[in-house]
Protein backbone atom coordinates (compact mmCIF):
# COMPACT_ATOMS: atom_id res chain seq x y z
CA UNK A 1 0.00 0.00 0.00
CA UNK A 2 1.67 3.14 -0.78
CA UNK A 3 1.73 5.98 1.62
CA UNK A 4 -0.25 9.26 0.75
CA UNK A 5 1.84 12.13 0.58
CA UNK A 6 1.31 14.95 2.36
CA UNK A 7 1.68 18.57 0.39
CA UNK A 8 2.32 21.58 2.13
CA UNK A 9 -0.33 23.81 2.65
CA UNK A 10 -1.52 26.38 0.28
CA UNK A 11 0.50 30.63 0.33
CA UNK A 12 -1.29 32.98 2.37
CA UNK A 13 -2.50 35.79 0.20
CA UNK A 14 -4.69 38.70 1.91
CA UNK A 15 -5.39 42.19 -0.08
CA UNK A 16 -6.70 45.51 0.87
CA UNK A 17 -7.49 48.36 -0.78
CA UNK A 18 -6.69 51.63 0.64
CA UNK A 19 -8.26 54.82 -1.33
CA UNK A 20 -5.16 56.70 -1.47
CA UNK A 21 -2.47 57.97 -3.88
CA UNK A 22 0.07 55.24 -4.45
CA UNK A 23 2.71 57.37 -2.60
CA UNK A 24 1.00 57.35 0.52
CA UNK A 25 0.20 53.80 0.81
CA UNK A 26 4.20 53.69 -0.44
CA UNK A 27 4.87 55.20 2.11
CA UNK A 28 3.01 53.32 5.23
CA UNK A 29 4.30 50.28 4.22
CA UNK A 30 8.21 51.00 3.85
CA UNK A 31 8.73 54.08 6.44
CA UNK A 32 10.11 53.49 9.58
CA UNK A 33 8.08 56.29 11.31
CA UNK A 34 4.98 54.78 9.60
CA UNK A 35 5.63 50.66 10.53
CA UNK A 36 5.64 51.18 14.40
CA UNK A 37 2.29 52.82 14.36
CA UNK A 38 0.83 49.85 12.72
CA UNK A 39 3.05 46.89 12.65
CA UNK A 40 5.83 46.56 15.42
CA UNK A 41 7.24 49.18 18.00
CA UNK A 42 10.43 48.81 16.65
CA UNK A 43 11.82 48.45 13.48
CA UNK A 44 14.92 48.46 11.70
CA UNK A 45 15.09 49.07 7.53
CA UNK A 46 17.81 49.49 5.45
CA UNK A 47 15.32 49.92 2.09
CA UNK A 48 17.81 48.23 -0.24
CA UNK A 49 17.58 44.66 -1.31
CA UNK A 50 19.53 42.34 0.99
CA UNK A 51 18.99 45.25 3.66
CA UNK A 52 17.75 44.49 7.23
CA UNK A 53 13.79 44.18 7.36
CA UNK A 54 13.86 43.90 11.22
CA UNK A 55 10.55 43.99 13.81
CA UNK A 56 10.43 44.00 17.35
CA UNK A 57 7.84 42.91 19.70
CA UNK A 58 9.74 42.79 22.99
CA UNK A 59 11.67 45.68 23.27
CA UNK A 60 13.55 44.04 26.67
CA UNK A 61 14.97 41.42 24.76
CA UNK A 62 14.97 41.90 21.02
CA UNK A 63 16.17 38.32 20.50
CA UNK A 64 12.80 36.67 21.98
CA UNK A 65 9.76 37.96 19.82
CA UNK A 66 11.44 39.61 16.73
CA UNK A 67 12.36 39.46 13.00
CA UNK A 68 15.71 40.55 13.74
CA UNK A 69 18.34 38.94 10.85
CA UNK A 70 15.46 38.97 8.42
CA UNK A 71 16.36 41.07 5.07
CA UNK A 72 14.61 42.34 1.94
CA UNK A 73 15.09 40.32 -0.68
CA UNK A 74 12.61 43.00 -3.42
CA UNK A 75 12.47 46.45 -2.57
CA UNK A 76 11.35 48.37 -6.28
CA UNK A 77 10.06 51.85 -5.17
CA UNK A 78 6.05 52.17 -5.13
CA UNK A 79 5.87 48.40 -6.71
CA UNK A 80 7.04 45.47 -4.21
CA UNK A 81 8.59 44.63 -1.73
CA UNK A 82 9.46 41.08 -0.14
CA UNK A 83 11.56 39.87 2.93
CA UNK A 84 12.19 36.91 4.92
CA UNK A 85 10.38 36.09 7.84
CA UNK A 86 10.69 34.45 11.10
CA UNK A 87 7.45 33.20 13.20
CA UNK A 88 6.48 34.64 16.42
CA UNK A 89 7.90 32.64 19.83
CA UNK A 90 5.50 29.75 20.33
CA UNK A 91 6.64 28.43 16.77
CA UNK A 92 10.05 29.39 17.37
CA UNK A 93 11.80 25.61 17.17
CA UNK A 94 9.22 25.44 13.88
CA UNK A 95 10.11 28.16 11.86
CA UNK A 96 13.30 30.16 13.01
CA UNK A 97 16.09 27.36 13.87
CA UNK A 98 17.42 24.96 11.44
CA UNK A 99 14.74 25.30 8.41
CA UNK A 100 14.84 28.13 5.21
CA UNK A 101 12.46 31.04 6.53
CA UNK A 102 9.32 31.69 5.40
CA UNK A 103 9.08 34.95 2.45
CA UNK A 104 6.72 37.62 2.60
CA UNK A 105 5.98 39.81 -0.41
CA UNK A 106 3.62 42.97 -0.68
CA UNK A 107 2.71 44.53 -3.77
CA UNK A 108 1.18 47.36 -4.63
CA UNK A 109 -0.80 48.43 -8.05
CA UNK A 110 -3.41 50.90 -8.43
CA UNK A 111 -7.27 50.03 -8.93
CA UNK A 112 -10.37 51.97 -9.89
CA UNK A 113 -10.90 52.01 -6.21
CA UNK A 114 -7.54 53.20 -5.18
CA UNK A 115 -3.97 50.82 -4.34
CA UNK A 116 -4.56 46.92 -3.97
CA UNK A 117 -1.89 45.96 -1.54
CA UNK A 118 -1.20 42.23 -1.72
CA UNK A 119 0.43 40.52 0.69
CA UNK A 120 1.46 36.97 0.01
CA UNK A 121 3.11 34.65 2.60
CA UNK A 122 5.12 31.44 0.97
CA UNK A 123 7.20 28.79 2.06
CA UNK A 124 5.30 26.52 4.29
CA UNK A 125 6.00 22.92 4.94
CA UNK A 126 3.76 19.75 4.93
CA UNK A 127 2.54 18.58 8.40
CA UNK A 128 0.03 19.40 11.29
CA UNK A 129 2.28 21.61 13.33
CA UNK A 130 2.94 23.78 9.69
CA UNK A 131 -0.58 23.96 9.01
CA UNK A 132 -1.35 25.30 12.54
CA UNK A 133 1.74 28.40 12.28
CA UNK A 134 0.02 28.81 8.38
CA UNK A 135 -3.50 29.30 10.06
CA UNK A 136 -1.97 31.71 13.30
CA UNK A 137 0.09 33.70 10.45
CA UNK A 138 -3.51 33.94 8.19
CA UNK A 139 -5.34 35.40 10.87
CA UNK A 140 -2.45 37.99 11.86
CA UNK A 141 -1.88 39.13 8.67
CA UNK A 142 -5.50 39.57 7.72
CA UNK A 143 -5.45 41.95 11.06
CA UNK A 144 -2.00 43.65 10.35
CA UNK A 145 -3.42 44.36 6.54
CA UNK A 146 -6.70 45.91 7.95
CA UNK A 147 -4.67 47.88 10.76
CA UNK A 148 -2.45 48.98 7.71
CA UNK A 149 -5.31 50.35 5.97
CA UNK A 150 -6.90 52.25 8.75
CA UNK A 151 -3.74 53.48 9.65
CA UNK A 152 -2.74 55.34 6.03
CA UNK A 153 -6.56 56.34 5.59
CA UNK A 154 -7.09 58.21 9.02
CA UNK A 155 -3.40 58.54 10.10
CA UNK A 156 -4.39 56.93 13.01
CA UNK A 157 -4.09 53.42 14.34
CA UNK A 158 -4.32 51.47 18.11
CA UNK A 159 -1.01 50.14 19.32
CA UNK A 160 0.84 47.86 17.08
CA UNK A 161 -0.46 44.31 16.87
CA UNK A 162 1.51 41.65 19.45
CA UNK A 163 2.58 38.11 17.99
CA UNK A 164 1.72 35.79 21.41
Amino acid sequence: MAREETLPPDDILLQVTPALPIADVWEGLVRPEHLVKWLAPRVNIAPYEGGAFELFWDEKDPTKNSTQGCTLLRFREQDEISFTWKGPPQFDSLMNQGTEPTEVQIRISPCPEGIDVTLEHRGWKAGEAWEEARSWHFRWWDDVLHRFKDYVMTGEAPSPPTRE
